[in-house]
């Protein structure tokens, strides 16, 4: 009876280290958790596609620019991530801000590929409406 008592505890132990282990996974990548989710499911792609084909490509193009261009400037640093290359400055930057850029694509197209339109949510308030006694208001009652 000791020994499987034993093993249970283990068994809860290492239930406990991978809880712990998942954790720290999620917190180090909570940012781009939530970016991700937010645009594959809060974000109608079926209303975004023709903005962008309308012509916002181009502002979002220069958005990833500058925001590489601006990230290379607060913080400078060249990047060895593929282990044999080292990356100079500013040029990693416009390839990972490029990379989440294109995650962000690829969730809209995901959304669309599996039909995961979120449901609309007016924010306009309804229009008057007749309230039932035929005639009309002005406001000098």
């Amino acid at each position: 009876m000791q020994d499987l008592w034993e093993k249970l505890v283990q068994i809860v132990m290492l239930l406990i280290g991978i809880l712990e282990d998942i954790g720290r996974f999620g917190l180090h990548w909570l940012l781009l958790i939530v970016w991700l989710a937010w645009w594959l499911w809060g974000v109608n792609w079926k209303r975004v596609w023709p903005v962008l084909a309308s012509g916002a490509w181009l502002p979002v193009v220069l958005l990833i620019f500058v925001s590489a261009l601006v990230w290379s400037q607060l913080a400078p640093s060249d990047c060895s991530c593929l282990g044999f290359v080292t990356v100079a400055n500013f040029w990693w930057q416009l390839g990972a801000v490029g990379l989440l850029a294109a995650l962000t694509l690829f969730c809209g197209w995901l959304q669309g590929y599996f039909d995961w339109t979120p449901p609309e949510i007016e924010l306009e308030p309804a229009g008057a409406t007749d309230h039932g006694h035929g005639h009309g208001h002005d406001h000098h009652h």
